[in-house]
């Protein structure tokens, strides 16, 4: 069964680190983009960081830019978000997707452009 597997969620205080993973156990996916994205209760999803297929290009949101880090291991068919600093307004759900190549990183950030699948999504509350 084709899906993205997000795991490292959790409870962590503010200023503390998290590393999410997005993991493809059934498909290769160095052909996609890799996003990932978040939905906090009773607001819109939003882009986090994405990065290209190749790993070249990356895209981060102004919120999370130097705080966050995107990165992947194709050889893992894994993709890395590491956080740190964390902050209670970056408590959300937290999905990654993958994404047609040949949309740019930020398109795919900023308008959820080219998506073809979700992850369940993981849970990382930020809170003292």
């Amino acid at each position: 069964q084709l899906q993205l597997v997000e795991s490292g969620g959790g409870l962590v205080q503010p200023g503390g680190s998290l590393r999410l993973s997005c993991a493809a156990p059934a498909f290769t996916f160095d052909y996609y983009n890799i996003g990932w994205f978040r939905q906090a209760p009773g607001k819109e999803r939003e882009g986090v960081s994405c990065i290209s297929s190749s790993g070249s290009s990356t895209n981060y949101a102004d919120s999370v830019k130097g705080r966050f880090t995107i990165s992947r291991d194709n050889a893992k068919n894994t993709v890395y978000l590491q956080m740190s600093s964390l902050k209670p307004e970056d408590t959300a759900v937290y999905y990654c997707a993958t994404g047609r190549r040949f949309t740019s990183v930020q398109a795919m950030c900023d308008q959820s452009l080219g998506i073809v699948m979700w992850g369940q999504g993981t849970q990382v509350t930020v809170s003292s």
